[in-house]
């Protein structure tokens, strides 16, 4: 069973539009290579950072969702990690949405 995961990354303010595509081709291609589907990226753009990382006080905001196995994490953080381009990530999992929660609930209750 695939799980939903949620990616959030940013990148340095400075890169160009052709290089923020490529970032994101980058870490798309990633994690197709690990099994990941349903890829939705959202460019959300330049913002203003809450606070200074890395001496930037602006980032480039990436979110991506997917779904697939955990192990795909790992190789995609690893690369965000070691990059000159991406300042910030944070991966989270996904909760079921209520309709899918609902269902289960009713299935494990007839099985009972």
């Amino acid at each position: 069973m695939s799980i939903v995961y949620e990616t959030i990354y940013i990148l340095r303010p400075d890169l160009g539009d052709e290089q923020v595509e490529q970032a994101i081709s980058k870490y798309q291609k990633l994690l197709t290579d690990h099994g990941s589907e349903n890829i939705k990226i959202q460019n959300r753009g330049k913002r203003r950072l809450a606070y200074e990382i890395k001496k930037h006080r602006d980032g480039i905001y990436v979110q991506m969702d997917y779904s697939g196995p955990g192990s795909a994490i790992a190789p995609m953080e690893r690369a965000m990690r070691l990059s000159e381009e991406v300042i910030r990530y944070l991966t989270i999992k996904q909760d079921l949405p209520e309709e899918v929660a609902e269902e289960a609930e009713d299935k494990v209750a007839v099985s009972v």
